[in-house]
């Protein structure tokens, strides 16, 4: 235990010196522990961390009549969507699960030419994400070199102002069956080609994970 505990110190004394210069020195200790975070997830699983569409149930309120403001300020139409996958996460720049920026890229690189990956920052967890929304821009271009699209920051969570987008994944009166929230920051929601909500994928589950990766 003393040998765990030394080697914590020495990691966050010399995270201390070697500080991101875009990152706090928070942020760059959570980027640092995610591969330890992600592990603990697989370690211990959530029963509910992945949820299937087993049936293909059918919407009830089309996902093509959805709409999103950029974070530029652009209005983006779902309908341009159609014929392709789309996988919405919201997230957060001081979140343990932050570093899921960096597979969120390399899967969008890796898929672009089928997949739509969108990003709806929210401070709905813990106040994760206190940054306007240039920042929030400019920290994901800078340390995780984000190119899919990143909306307005807005409420993921159901309640007074949660966002249209969220409150169509989490309402089965308007995806036809799934009710499941998100679960924390970088929580992920997958539409296929039919505007269709498949499946619900919680944080522990990496945007790079087979169980993701074999559906699009």
């Amino acid at each position: 235990m003393r040998k765990i505990w030394l080697f914590i110190i020495l990691l966050l004394i010399a995270l201390f010196f070697f500080k991101q210069k875009d990152m706090t020195f928070k942020q760059t200790v959570l980027k640092a522990l995610y591969p330890v975070i992600m592990f603990l997830g697989k370690v211990f699983p959530s029963k509910n961390a992945v949820l299937a569409n087993e049936k293909e149930i059918l919407p009830l309120q089309s996902f093509y009549d959805l709409k999103a403001i950029a974070n530029n300020g652009d209005t983006i139409h779902f309908d341009q969507f159609r014929g392709k996958k789309v996988l919405i996460v919201n997230t957060a720049s001081d979140c343990g699960y932050t570093g899921q920026y960096d597979e969120l890229e390399k899967l969008y690189q890796q898929h672009k030419e089928k997949l739509v990956i969108l990003g709806f920052p929210a401070n709905d967890f813990k106040e994760q994400e206190k940054r306007g929304d240039q920042e929030i821009a400019v920290f994901c271009k800078i340390n995780y070199g984000v190119q899919f699209p990143l909306m307005k920051k807005s409420h993921v969570i159901k309640g007074p102002g949660q966002h249209e987008v969220f409150a169509w994944l989490t309402d089965a009166q308007f995806n036809g069956w799934c009710n499941q929230p998100p679960t924390w920051n970088f929580s992920k929601y997958l539409v296929n080609e039919k505007g269709v909500l498949i499946r619900f994928f919680a944080q522990t589950v990496s945007p790079l994970d087979q169980k993701l990766v074999k559906e699009l």
